[in-house]
């Protein structure tokens, strides 16, 4: 893929999923990688696949969550490589519970890995790009960054904060004239292991959620995800919907307003796992 040659990127949560497809697909494009995740086996195997390709490659295990960390991380990755063009803030994990059993403290740990780690990461990196003269911001948000789900509301609440952070720092990149572009994520089901490792309120069986997500709506491989998203990076653009279920349920969202909840009610009530 053409536009990564001689870049260096930055990918967390690159131990597996889209973290990993997109730090192998940026190497096979030319790329210089800084990978990082929370899980050493998993980022140890995706730094193996990229050297066995002859990708310049540093690893470093880094927690989205510890903030002045991840600011000395960016630091060190800069001062390593010379430069940062490209941060990919992909880390995330998943939790399902309805609203009235979740506790504080599960809420919490979601928005601090998947909001707060992408607002840690994007400051973190932000002048570096920009002293770069050629940056790019990639934030994952998801399918559910764009509509709700019963069960969801923890993720729910992280995947829009990221949305609209991403939209914010967009705009004022622009109006700002810094060189750094700005894309927003958002993929539908992808064939990884993040309902497997997902966590789940008293009550809620995570088996059954996994089972329930791998068979009913991973539909998307995480290498054409990697695929998808670097060629929105590629062609700039604001948003990418990752998958066709990410493009049909947007299409419903954006015709019907806050009308979807009505509509998706008893489709959702007959497929929704069930407690144990």
């Amino acid at each position: 893929m053409e536009g990564f040659a001689g870049k260096v990127a930055a990918v967390t949560g690159a131990g597996s999923g889209i973290g990993q497809a997109l730090a192998l697909e940026l190497g096979r494009s030319g790329a210089t990688l800084a990978i990082s995740d929370v899980e050493l086996e998993g980022l140890g195997q995706t730094e193996e696949r990229l050297r066995d390709l002859g990708v310049p490659v540093r690893a470093d295990r880094l927690d989205v969550t510890e903030r002045e960390a991840f600011a000395a991380y960016a630091d060190q990755i800069n001062e390593h490589f010379g430069k940062v063009n490209q941060i990919y803030n992909n880390a995330g994990i998943a939790f399902t519970g309805d609203i009235e059993v979740s506790a504080f403290k599960d809420i919490e740990r979601v928005m601090d890995i998947d909001f707060w780690g992408v607002v840690n990461g994007t400051k973190a990196f932000l002048p570096h790009l920009i002293a770069s003269g050629d940056g790019h911001i990639v934030n994952v948000s998801s399918l559910f960054g764009l509509m709700s789900m019963p069960g969801q509301a923890a993720y729910n609440s992280a995947k829009f904060a990221v949305r609209g952070f991403t939209e914010a720092l967009r705009q004022e990149m622009t109006l700002n004239g810094h060189p750094v572009k700005v894309t927003c994520v958002h993929p539908g089901g992808i064939k990884t292991a993040i309902a497997r490792n997902g966590a789940a309120a008293e009550g809620v069986d995570p088996e059954l959620t996994a089972r329930f997500f791998d068979k009913r709506l991973a539909n998307t491989t995480p290498r054409r995800a990697a695929e998808i998203i670097l060629e929105a990076v590629r062609k700039n653009r604001a948003r990418v919907l990752v998958g066709p279920d990410a493009k049909v349920l947007d299409a419903i969202v954006r015709v019907t307003g806050s009308g979807y909840q009505r509509l998706l009610l008893p489709v959702v009530g007959r497929i929704k796992p069930p407690s144990r």
